[in-house]
């Protein structure tokens, strides 16, 4: 979806005649990915945060760089108007049982909520998941009962029911892969997906 975003953005200068510009951007935590910038005259690499290129008339892009704060007055109202990147965590719970963790409890009341907050309609899904200790029934139970207790805690917390979706997964989708029988810490969770 964002390529096709960024194809019509290039389209639409295209037509105007003016030079295609293009920036990177960091993510919230600083990090950027490489972005190669091609057309019929070469390509230029972009792979660091504010890295721009600037192309016209079919000749190579021309590298350069921005800061912040011109991006900010270039662009901030277009930034404004995003959405927030989804968002996904996980919280964990305590050995065959739907007690969460007490730090990932204390997470999901603090940072979660405020997190969650930022979205101006939030939309929730859980997927319940359990280490591979007992049988596939239990598995599957537990891992729905799981998301349903966080469920139970976001719309505590504030959040509309009707926006949080559960699921359980049982022990198909192991975060650490284990022989049957292991009891995995890290695959006693649920993962919280926010957009």
């Amino acid at each position: 979806m964002k390529i096709r975003g960024l194809l019509l953005l290039a389209l639409l200068l295209n037509a105007c005649a003016a030079p295609d510009r293009i920036v990177l951007l960091p993510d919230d935590h600083g990090r950027v990915g490489k972005l190669n910038v091609g057309n019929a005259g070469g390509d230029t690499l972009l792979d660091s945060a504010y890295a721009t290129a600037s192309a016209s008339g079919g000749r190579k892009a021309e590298a350069g760089r921005t800061d912040p704060q011109a991006v900010n007055q270039e662009f901030g109202t277009v930034l404004a108007a995003l959405p927030p990147a989804p968002y996904s965590n996980m919280l964990y719970f305590k050995n065959d049982t739907d007690d969460l963790t007490d730090e990932s409890r204390d997470y999901a009341r603090n940072e979660l909520k405020q997190k969650i907050a930022g979205f101006p309609a939030p939309e929730i899904v859980l997927i319940g998941h359990t280490d591979t200790v007992g049988g596939d029934e239990f598995n599957d139970r537990l891992s729905l009962e799981r998301a349903k207790v966080v469920k139970q805690l976001l719309i505590g917390l504030g959040f509309d029911a009707a926006h949080i979706s559960v699921a359980g997964r049982g022990k198909r989708e192991l975060l650490v892969p284990t022989a049957d029988g292991v009891a995995e810490p890290r695959n006693r969770r649920v993962e919280v997906l926010v957009r």
